[in-house]
């Protein structure tokens, strides 16, 4: 299996950390509205920016996930879901609550300050794909030990349906202990049922 880890390059990790804050931009967005206005926002550029940004950045990672089609087959020793660790994304959203007036540039560069911080932490440590729009669309996050040839690995696994011990999946590796279970295998599970 090639070493699809090195596919991650920062533009994709930037997408993908972009699309986990999407709620957040919708969020922002919807307090950006007034309906007293012409263009129904304070500031139309930054109001429906966000929406743009946050829809765009959606489809594309939800797009990526769904074209995994390969990957290496391995027989699973042990599985844990491990879900709840999406809700670290989470503590940003707070912003959403405070009151923020996004056309001040003080606050918008604090904010760009803050998620540059956050997005340098999520692509170093490669958990990008930890992602809260890929839990809203029904992914898991499950903590798995396999085989890999003669090797045990434990690594995260994301993937739309549970895994067991003892079940074979098909996974593709997105970082040193990240990988994905490929869509073909869910093709697999559907025609043994």
């Amino acid at each position: 299996m090639a070493d699809s880890s090195l596919r991650l390059r920062p533009w994709v990790s930037l997408i993908l950390f972009i699309s986990a804050y999407s709620p957040l931009m919708v969020i922002m967005a919807i307090k950006q509205i007034d309906l007293t206005s012409p263009n129904y926002f304070n500031s139309p550029e930054i109001g429906i920016g966000l929406l743009v940004a946050a829809i765009i950045s959606s489809i594309i990672v939800l797009q990526v996930v769904k074209s995994v089609r390969s990957g290496l087959m391995v027989v699973v020793s042990k599985a844990s879901n491990k879900s709840g660790d999406m809700f670290g994304y989470t503590i940003p959203y707070m912003m959403s609550f405070m009151r923020i007036d996004l056309t001040d540039w003080q606050t918008i560069l604090a904010i760009i300050l803050f998620l540059t911080v956050l997005f340098t932490m999520a692509y170093r440590t490669k958990t990008v794909f930890i992602n809260p729009i890929l839990a809203i669309f029904g992914y898991m996050l499950i903590d798995c030990t396999f085989k890999r040839g003669e090797k045990e690995v434990q690594a995260m696994v994301i993937t739309k349906q549970p895994i067991s011990y003892g079940d074979t999946v098909c996974l593709d590796r997105l970082s040193h202990y990240l990988y994905i279970r490929s869509n073909s295998d869910y093709k697999n599970d559907k025609e043994k049922s």
